[in-house]
């Protein structure tokens, strides 16, 4: 991991104009653009204290919130994906995945999809994740702290066929028993449980499961995410999708 923001260098960007729209020419840098996401990602900044240096904060939040809709942003997060599995010599699509949840404390000016975690003592947001072996992020559903595992981590598995048509097995703790099961069994998915033992206390490593767990701690790298800063869970779900891009980012530099 990075200790300190640093731009974009050329063969990063070449990358990242893949999958971005940069065929047409603009009155904006887009390489300028992911530069400010990523270090308003990383620094926590508030859009409004982006330096001179970067195009104006309101183009650049345009483009953020415009990518993470029209599904720019999935493309770019499924893309680097792949790459990142293909450079440890695996298939670009993963067989088996995991989902789990992290519950965030959220500041106080965060309204939207905001409840409690009766469970962890969290008042704040949930995030659900599907990550593959290598703890890469491949979908996000962001939500109040109170809903249950169960019902919010099917959100996960919508468009799963299309987007991951090699998933054989997910792996998930006791919080998913029920509906998610039921779900994952209609889309031809096997839904293991696996859950530390009753007579464990404190963090126990369960094959494979562990890596959801070393995910959320990536997270931490990143100040914007650090607590849920975000007013809406649509951006929330974006800067994840941007954490585990910028990652990947790093790597292949």
């Amino acid at each position: 991991m990075l200790k300190k923001f640093q731009e974009l260098t050329d063969s990063q960007w070449e990358y990242l104009t893949i999958f971005l729209p940069v065929q047409r020419k603009r009155k904006i840098n887009l390489r300028s653009v992911v530069n400010a996401i990523l270090k308003v990602l990383t620094t926590g900044m508030q859009w409004r204290n982006l330096d001179d240096k970067y195009p104006d904060w309101t183009a650049v939040y345009y483009y953020f919130y415009r990518w993470g809709k029209d599904g720019t942003l999935d493309d770019l997060l499924i893309g680097f994906n792949e790459i990142e599995r293909e450079c440890w010599g695996k298939e670009p699509s993963p067989s088996l995945v995991c989902v789990d949840s992290q519950s965030v404390k959220s500041v106080p000016f965060v309204h939207e999809d905001k409840g409690v975690d009766g469970n962890k003592k969290v008042k704040g947001r949930k995030r659900q994740v599907l990550v593959d072996t290598f703890g890469l992020v491949w979908a996000v559903f962001v939500h109040a702290a109170n809903g249950s595992d169960t019902m919010a981590g099917q959100e996960l598995l919508k468009g799963l066929p299309e987007r991951l048509n090699r998933v054989k097995k997910i792996l998930v703790d006791g919080g998913y028993k029920g509906a998610f099961v039921a779900a994952g069994e209609k889309l031809g998915i096997e839904v293991e449980i696996s859950s530390r033992p009753e007579t464990s206390k404190g963090f126990v490593p369960l094959k494979w499961r562990w890596v959801s767990e070393r995910t959320f701690g990536w997270f931490n790298f990143n100040r914007r995410l650090d607590k849920e800063r975000e007013k809406t869970a649509q951006s929330s779900e974006n800067w994840i999708k941007w954490a585990n891009i910028k990652l990947i980012i790093n790597r292949l530099e």
